[in-house]
């Protein structure tokens, strides 16, 4: 099983590349491949809705969500991982989710494709603030977007009190993630 991690917090060694790092930790000791990119290190620009993808098959913007498109093809399960910026998804992440448009072709488009199987997909929030429900609206918003984007949403995580307590920190998160790094591959 090849697993891809994308982190879309600006900090490469904060608290959602923390719980992302934890998850494969896992994931790998259940023989998954798995691999992180930091969206802070790649040059990914904002969708132009200009349609070229749904004219041409390939999109117009060259950067570096060429190479992650041929990824996502290979990959059995994604995992994006978010810190919460003004109550939402960051913008590095808002960048990444509008650009899949390109290979995404929801069941309403004409464009739709059947896919044999769904890729699975796990969602990791971190937040400042200390209560897992503040932002539940948003978390499930996002995860009918994704599902409606033909994800299989297999969970969303939220990693709450960041503010006052690094991720790393919270002995308890440990099992939790160890378990969800294993339910990806073997779920």
């Amino acid at each position: 099983m090849k697993i891809l991690g994308f982190n879309a917090s600006p900090r490469i060694k904060g608290n959602t590349a923390w719980v992302i790092n934890k998850i494969f930790e896992s994931a790998k000791k259940q023989g998954a491949e798995a691999q992180i990119w930091h969206f802070s290190n790649l040059d990914i620009n904002p969708c132009k809705g200009c349609l070229a993808c749904k004219k041409t098959g390939t999109c117009a913007v060259d950067d570096d969500m060429q190479k992650i498109y041929n990824e996502i093809e290979s990959a059995d399960a994604i995992v994006l991982g978010s810190p919460v910026y003004m109550g939402q998804m960051t913008a590095q992440s808002k960048i990444f989710t509008d650009r899949l448009f390109a290979q995404i072709s929801p069941r309403f488009s004409p464009h739709y494709k059947e896919k044999e199987v769904k890729k699975k997909l796990l969602l990791v929030f971190t937040q400042g603030n200390p209560d897992v429900q503040f932002f539940r609206d948003y978390y499930d918003y996002t995860k009918r977007m994704f599902n409606m984007l033909e994800f299989d949403t297999q969970e969303v995580c939220v990693i709450a009190g960041t503010r006052t307590e690094n991720a790393h920190e919270k002995k308890e998160l440990y099992n939790v993630l160890e378990n969800i790094g294993a339910s990806l591959v073997l779920g």
